[in-house]
């Protein structure tokens, strides 16, 4: 179980920050280089991937009836609502009062989708989101607006997710706390990850999750 006050990324660890200097909102020279940072790998990683992103997106096209794209209203910074990106997986599109998460063997999941999903490649468009401001490399997953009401009206710690900007992975993912959510207490302890991260955010950290995520994408646990 993760203790509250402790921020673990690989070989690095930082000290508990108090809860009056959550995130990095009152520390503008690390939120700056984060962004810079962010910028340099999102635009490298897009010009990079290019030629992939281009065959995904043919092929989903080509598969199954529907966009391209995935498009959900998701909370980000401070609370603020943006568009998340994805590559469709489903035969659904849902964003609304009621979004289903996924599931083992998830029948509104394509063919080609099941694949995307366990590589996570369906992922790789919201490397536009990090462009456009909405998310980060690095930071707490981002959930249907849907769901951020109903367990953030169940967990009081639920808020400090939205200290730091969305990432694509996290200290919650590379502690295995991803996936389909079957009792409160797998999200309580998703947010205690995000809590801490949103605390003690370092750069030696972030590598450390970049660093670890890798053997996550091949070994697909939870990926589904």
């Amino acid at each position: 179980m993760l203790q509250s006050g402790t921020f673990v990324a690989g070989n690095a660890r930082t000290r508990p920050c108090s809860r009056s200097r959550i995130g990095l909102t009152r520390r503008p020279a690390s939120a700056r280089l984060k962004r810079l940072l962010d910028l340099v790998g999102a635009a490298s990683a897009l010009i990079f991937l290019a030629p992939a992103l281009l065959l995904i997106a043919a092929v989903v096209a080509l598969t199954s009836p529907g966009p391209v794209l995935f498009r959900q209203r998701r909370t980000g910074l401070n609370g603020r609502v943006f568009i998340i990106f994805k590559f469709r997986t489903m035969t659904v599109t849902e964003d609304g009062a009621d979004v289903a998460q996924a599931t083992r063997n998830d029948s509104r999941v394509t063919p080609v989708g099941a694949v995307l999903r366990q590589t996570s490649l369906d992922e790789l468009p919201q490397l536009l989101n990090v462009l456009r401001g909405e998310m980060s490399i690095v930071g707490p997953r981002p959930h249907a607006l849907v769901h951020d009401a109903h367990y953030a009206a169940l967990l009081p710690d639920y808020a400090q997710r939205f200290a730091v900007r969305p990432g694509l992975t996290g200290y919650a993912q590379i502690q295995g706390l991803r996936g389909e959510i079957r009792q409160l207490d797998c999200m309580a302890r998703r947010v205690a990850a995000d809590a801490a991260y949103a605390r003690n955010w370092s750069l030696s950290g972030d590598f450390g999750i970049v660093l670890r995520t890798a053997p996550l994408l091949i070994s697909r646990q939870n990926a589904y």
